[in-house]
């Protein structure tokens, strides 16, 4: 099983996360683009935020993140793109509308990602509870 670990708990919460820049412009090539990579990376690194997987598209933003469950995905999400949002502001003040800092459209898609299925956990749970019983008729 293919796992992090807090101090007192084993997880593997991954998410599917997409967002989109204002008006969804197609803004995201060549440096900008290498920065929001940059960027993006910097902050999940930051908060001990692994990226499986990402990709940085003209329009659009790809990641799936393996959130920890102290963290709140909604949390997580504002994190990247009221930061991020800031600091490519901060680089290339032409690329924001106006006077509004905001570089990023508000929401976002989420889903959760699974490799295993219900009826593969109730097997697990079923299997484990039989191997308990072996071990407490041992004794």
């Amino acid at each position: 099983m293919d796992s992090s670990s807090l101090s007192h708990t084993r997880y593997k919460c991954q998410y599917h996360i997409v967002f989109i820049p204002k008006y969804r412009k197609r803004i995201m090539y060549g440096r900008l683009k290498a920065d929001v990579r940059e960027i993006i990376k910097k902050l999940c690194d930051y908060r001990n935020i692994e990226i499986v997987e990402g990709a940085v598209c003209a329009d659009h933003v790809h990641l799936c993140l393996s959130i920890p469950p102290s963290e709140k995905v909604s949390d997580v999400v504002g994190y990247i793109k009221g930061k991020s949002a800031l600091m490519i502001h901060d680089k290339y003040p032409e690329s924001v509308n106006g006077w509004s800092k905001a570089f990023w459209a508000r929401g976002y898609y989420v889903a959760k990602v699974g490799n295993i299925t219900e009826d593969a956990v109730k097997e697990y749970i079923q299997q484990q509870k039989e191997e308990s019983k072996r071990e407490d008729t041992r004794r």
